[in-house]
């Protein structure tokens, strides 16, 4: 087993005591290893995925990203409409917004937030259509090599 793997089974400790040992024999070694584990993505703060290529981590940590910034406004948002946590000052405006004094532009207002949390959710749509397609994709690749690959062969019969 590479001494890589080793080290990712024990996690960034594991690493930070190797660079710091690094730095303690040989100062060019610390600076090496160090350089390693940064550029590999080990010490990033999302964390490291093996067999994920870094295409793939960065479109994780940018889907984990969004999916926590969704839930955020999900929780203002509830706030905002009185939950039992807070109150909403604004309660006659669906949006949790104060009035403006001017009623066109609050009706203004709260259509581009409807039309804009619509393309929101439209985008989700499509983003979760196109992971499908590519999941399906892979899927159908990975059974037509399945079905093309030759048939093992039969053993010899015993006489």
């Amino acid at each position: 087993m590479p001494i890589t793997a080793k080290l990712d089974e024990f996690g960034k400790p594991a690493w930070i005591v190797l660079i710091v040992l690094g730095f303690m024999v040989f100062w060019p070694l610390g600076l090496a290893i160090l350089a390693f584990t940064i550029w590999s993505g080990r010490m990033g703060c999302c964390g490291y995925h093996p067999g994920h290529s870094r295409w793939e981590h960065g479109q994780d940590r940018w889907q984990r990203k969004m999916e926590r910034l969704q839930a955020k406004m999900d929780w203002m948002r509830s706030k905002m409409n009185g939950s039992p946590w807070g109150g909403n000052p604004w309660r006659g405006n669906p949006w949790g917004a104060p009035s403006s004094g001017n009623r066109a532009f609050d009706e203004y207002r709260a259509e581009t937030l409807r039309r804009l949390e619509e393309e929101q959710r439209e985008f989700r749509d499509f983003l979760d259509r196109l992971r499908m397609a590519k999941d399906k994709a892979e899927f159908d690749q990975f059974m037509d090599e399945r079905r093309n690959r030759p048939a093992p062969e039969a053993p010899p019969p015993n006489a």
